[in-house]
């Protein structure tokens, strides 16, 4: 048995023991053995992350952006240094496979580094004479404290990229709620984030506790804004209380993505796109493709080569080398995952390949689950419609174009969809017409690098601004703009006239 270690909380740069009679475990996904267990915060101790982070933002909202910058130079550096490290730890808690875990770091490092141009992106606009002796000019400011809410399944990306490099560039500091599920990687990276990049204690907090303790984030004035990535109903739960209480919010939520094969697609190469899409991460991602929309003509083909390949995946221990596919989170995650199966075949639906039973020797006790075909997926199956968070494929078979198009944005979620064909009229048409807010063509994971918005829509994303590219930028900070106006010595010998009012152009 490993060693469970009581995790802290971190106010000010400092780990504090919690004061909290409740920790939950944190598992190591591959063994089910419990391995760290974490506090769930009081009240008290949620506030006191909030004040430290309000009493910091006075002075790291005043150092300058080179400056701030500095820091993030170095942080970039003590990332790459860590990257293996961080990974180990990643796929040990969550269950991703080791592979995997790298690029989870790695999209921590990329927004870091497009957070290093921030003296370009946060330039205001300006223009002189606008009219006759009057110049106007905007700017951008630092909103104040920022509260993070993260999910399980990107414990490096999502508080370490889509969070805080933003956030803290831009002059605000952050709080974050990590996950309890997998909050190790989260808490190693805000050790290194003090000890070897030297940041200001108090620019990032973090605490762990439940989603009644949560709540203060959503009512708190000193909050400025939200940030979350979760289920959709959580999500909608947060959109509305925080911007009820003047905050800004991203919600980033569910998804169900499609893929449309066309009958003209490259086979061999369009499978390889899904099996890595759907199956990566155990399928426990926002932007996996857990439905294929195929159709008829070449559907039978497609799922037989669907089948072979999904066969001949590796499953085992997330982190050694040759695992392709690991466990998912938890036990419970697991048995949601099963049921889903289950109701997909009780729905109707014809079951292909069953993940259920899988076990990898040495590891009797983890939270395997194999790749899972459902075929024959109709409209109205719940199966199809509703995320399921696991390594399940659901195939809807379509006579056409135009009815797997209605299909797909008949779903209410639209985070991301795919198309996979080797026509251009078809793809631009499927650009054009899918509501998709991440598109692919020919490509399964249609992730934007982070210099562009995560752009999810429909009860896929709750907010105005998404995260990184621009929109982060944007939703970091607000503007002010100032008109300006200087009298020369003659001017109290005119007429005075108002700004609204001057018909002076």
């Amino acid at each position: 048995m490993s060693e469970v270690k009581r995790m802290k909380y971190c106010v000010g740069g400092e780990w504090i023991e919690s004061k909290t009679d409740k920790y939950m475990p944190v598992t190591d996904s591959s063994t089910g053995e419990v391995i760290a267990e974490v506090p769930c915060c009081t009240a008290e101790e949620v506030e006191a992350a909030i004040a430290c982070a309000d009493e910091t933002f006075k002075s790291w909202s005043k150092l300058s952006m080179a400056k701030r910058v500095q820091y993030l130079f170095k942080w970039r550096e003590v990332l790459y240094a860590h990257k293996e490290e961080l990974s180990v730890l990643c796929a040990k808690e969550l269950g991703k496979s080791l592979s995997e875990a790298r690029g989870d770091v790695q999209k921590a490092i990329e927004p870091t580094e497009e957070a290093c141009a921030a003296p370009n992106m946060i330039q205001g606009d300006a223009a002189m004479q606008v009219t006759t002796g009057y110049d106007t000019a905007t700017y951008r400011y630092p909103l104040g404290v920022c509260a993070g809410i993260v999910p399980m399944n990107f414990p490096a990306m999502i508080p370490w990229g889509w969070m805080v490099p933003l956030a803290i560039v831009c002059g605000n500091t952050v709080v974050l709620k990590a996950n309890s599920q997998t909050p190790l990687t989260s808490m190693r990276m805000l050790e290194l984030f003090y000890e070897e990049a030297g940041f200001p204690k108090g620019v990032v907090n973090l605490v762990t506790t439940d989603r009644v303790k949560a709540e203060i984030f959503l009512t708190d004035p000193r909050v400025k804004a939200v940030t979350f990535v979760g289920t959709t109903g959580v999500g909608k739960h947060i959109y509305s209380v925080a911007s009820e209480h003047g905050k800004r919010v991203q919600a980033q939520t569910e998804a169900k993505n499609h893929a449309l094969v066309l009958a003209d697609c490259n086979l061999e190469a369009t499978v390889n796109a899904i099996i890595n899409s759907t199956y990566g991460c155990a399928g426990m991602r926002c932007m996996a493709l857990p439905v294929v929309v195929v159709e008829e003509k070449i559907a039978d083909e497609f799922v037989a080569l669907l089948k072979k390949k999904a066969e001949e995946m590796v499953i085992g221990c997330a982190y050694k080398e040759e695992t392709k596919l690991g466990p998912v989170v938890s036990a419970g995650h697991k048995k949601k995952v099963c049921d889903w199966i289950q109701k997909g075949i009780d729905e109707g639906a014809k079951l292909v390949l069953d993940g259920r039973d899988v076990v990898v020797p040495g590891y009797e006790n983890g939270f395997f689950v194999g790749p899972t075909i459902l075929d024959y997926v109709k409209p109205g199956m719940s199966v199809g419609d509703c995320e399921i968070f696991g390594p399940v494929t659901c195939i809807k078979r379509v006579k056409n174009y135009e009815e797997g198009i209605a299909i797909m944005n008949a779903n209410p979620f639209a985070n991301g969809s795919c198309i996979f064909t080797s026509s251009g009229y078809y793809s631009r048409k499927f650009v054009t017409e899918t509501d998709g807010g991440m598109v692919g063509v020919n490509v399964g994971i249609p992730v934007p690098s982070a210099y562009f918005p995560f752009s999810g829509n429909k009860d896929s994303f709750f907010g105005d601004l998404h995260v990184l590219g621009k929109d982060g930028y944007r939703f970091f900070t607000r503007a002010k703009t100032v008109t300006t106006h200087w009298f020369d010595e003659d001017a109290g010998k005119r007429a005075v006239g108002t700004w609204e009012g001057s018909t002076e152009q």
